[in-house]
C-alpha cells in the first residue's frame, strides 16, 4: 500500500470534455470501463494516430496541451487514461496499466483509426507502459519521454537507504524488456531533459542506446518542463520522427 502511494498519483475526474475532443469508453480484458479523449480532425483521418500514455500523476486534462500540439501537426490523437485515474474505476498496477494501453489501442483499431500507423507516446512511467504494451499490441513506432531503465533503478536513486529491489512489486523493467527483444524493430525516439531531477538523464540515454534510437535532449530541462512535454519545438522533433518513420 505504501509503495502504491509513492508511485501512483491519480488526478480526479477532469469534468466536461473540451471541444473539439470527444470522449470514448474503453473496456479492458479484465472488465474495467475506462474513459479516454479522442481528437481526429478532418485532415488527420488518413494520418498516423498518436496514443498518449501519461506518466504517474494527474489526468487526461493535463495532456490536452500536448494533444492539441500533436493535432495541429496533423495527427489523430488519443489521450489515454488508466484505471484509477481521471474518475476511472480500478486500482493502478503495472499489469493493469499495460492492459489499459492495450485496450486503448484495440479501441483505436476498432474505430478504424491508425490505418496509417499507430504511435505510442509514453511519458515517464507511461514510457514504461508503452514498452510493456508494445510486446502485446505492437505499435508502428515509439516516442518515449524521460524513460527510465526500471522503477527499481529510479527508487535506488531516490531512496538509497532502502532495499528497493526487495520491496518494489511493480518493477517496470523497461531495459530488461528491450534487451530481451520484446520491442525489436520498432522505430523509436527518446526525449529527455538534461536537468531531470526525477528520472536521471543517464537512464534515458541508456534506453535510447538499447533501442538504437535518436535522443532529443533538451539542455537545462527538468522532468515536467514544457520543453520536454508539450512545447512546439519538441513536437516538431516528434513530427519529423513520425513522418520519417511512417511516411518515409
Amino acid at each position: 500500500m505504501l509503495q502504491d502511494r509513492l508511485i501512483y498519483f491519480p488526478g480526479p475526474d477532469p469534468g466536461p470534455v473540451p471541444l473539439p475532443w470527444e470522449e470514448h469508453s474503453v473496456e479492458t480484458d479484465d472488465g474495467h470501463e475506462l474513459l479516454v479523449w479522442v481528437r481526429v480532425d478532418e485532415g488527420a483521418v488518413d494520418r498516423p494516430l498518436v496514443i498518449v500514455l501519461p506518466g504517474n500523476a494527474g489526468n487526461r486534462a493535463g495532456r490536452v496541451p500536448l494533444g492539441n500540439q500533436l493535432a495541429s501537426a496533423g495527427y489523430g490523437v488519443i489521450l489515454g487514461e488508466y484505471r484509477g485515474y481521471g474518475g476511472n474505476p480500478g486500482e493502478p498496477s503495472e499489469d493493469g496499466l499495460i492492459a489499459d494501453a492495450v485496450a486503448i489501442t484495440r479501441l483505436a483499431r476498432g474505430l478504424g483509426l491508425g490505418d496509417a500507423g499507430v504511435v505510442y507516446f509514453g511519458e515517464s512511467l507511461g514510457a514504461a507502459v508503452a514498452i510493456g504494451a508494445a510486446a502485446v499490441e505492437p505499435p508502428d513506432a515509439l516516442v518515449l519521454g524521460s524513460p527510465f531503465t526500471s522503477l527499481v533503478d529510479v527508487g535506488r536513486r531516490h531512496y538509497p537507504w532502502l532495499p528497493v529491489s526487495a520491496l518494489v512489486r511493480d518493477r517496470y523493467a523497461s531495459l530488461e524488456r528491450i534487451e530481451s527483444g520484446e520491442v525489436d524493430g520498432l522505430p523509436s525516439l527518446v526525449i529527455g531533459g538534461s536537468a531531470d531531477g526525477t528520472v536521471p538523464i543517464e537512464q534515458s540515454r541508456i534506453i535510447a542506446g538499447a533501442l538504437g534510437a535518436p535522443m532529443h535532449e533538451v539542455s537545462g530541462a527538468d522532468h515536467n518542463d514544457p520543453a520536454v512535454r508539450s512545447a512546439p519545438a519538441m513536437v516538431r522533433v516528434v513530427s519529423e520522427f513520425i513522418d520519417s518513420a511512417l511516411d518515409g
